[in-house]
């Protein structure tokens, strides 16, 4: 095995992107969460702002014009969360993830990128989350909201996730603990300890690759 891939899927609030971030740092590879879109957007040759706009993050209720003439549809949603899917703009992003599992060594956040890669032998799949107050606490202090404003978003960020897992996924749920190797309580178990953890299942799960 030359390379290996570890995907990040996380709850908002969780810890879960400087869990990634830290992973990263420490084994000395790329950690890609925005940066997809950029690539995507350079394989292409479209408008970055197209990707942000179908990203899985929360957006505005207004959907850009940017949009228009690409091939897009609305998916009904039960949750007031404004998901929109763009298929052709999706196939880039997955096209970048592909891409990127099969020539380096990183860490991918987010993108559904657990389910894209599911097939692949060098990729390990991880999930995190937290109970709410955990989550609460680290939205106020990072966004610097107050606990209603933490609370809202924490809630909506999370439904549009699920529902932008599924419509890629066909339906799949995106916390599903079966989709992933592992699944960490960011609280219970620590920010220091789950980047611990994840190293120590690296080994285990690739024995043979030079650590």
């Amino acid at each position: 095995m030359d390379n290996y891939v570890i995907t990040v899927a996380r709850g908002f609030g969780s810890g879960g992107k400087e869990i990634a971030s830290r992973l990263a740092e420490e084994l000395g590879i790329a950690c890609y969460e925005n940066r997809i879109l950029t690539l995507a957007s350079q394989l292409s040759g479209l408008d970055e702002d197209l990707f942000n706009e179908v990203n899985e993050k929360i957006r505005g209720k207004k959907f850009s014009g940017l949009l228009r003439g690409l091939p897009r549809s609305l998916k009904p949603n039960p949750v007031d969360v404004d998901f929109v899917s763009d298929e052709r703009l999706f196939e880039f992003q997955k096209q970048i993830i592909l891409n990127l599992a099969s020539q380096e060594s990183c860490v991918i956040v987010g993108k559904c990128a657990d389910w894209i890669l599911k097939e692949h032998s060098n990729v390990i799949s991880i999930y995190i989350e937290a109970p709410r107050d955990f989550c609460v606490q680290k939205v106020m202090s990072k966004m610097n909201v107050n606990e209603e404003t933490a609370h809202t978003s924490i809630t909506k960020t999370d439904q549009y996730r699920a529902a932008y897992y599924e419509h890629y996924t066909g339906g799949n749920y995106w916390t599903n603990p079966v989709n992933y190797d592992l699944t960490l309580n960011s609280k219970r178990v620590g920010i220091d300890n789950c980047v611990i953890l994840i190293k120590e299942y690296l080994k285990i799960k690739f024995p043979d690759f030079l650590w």
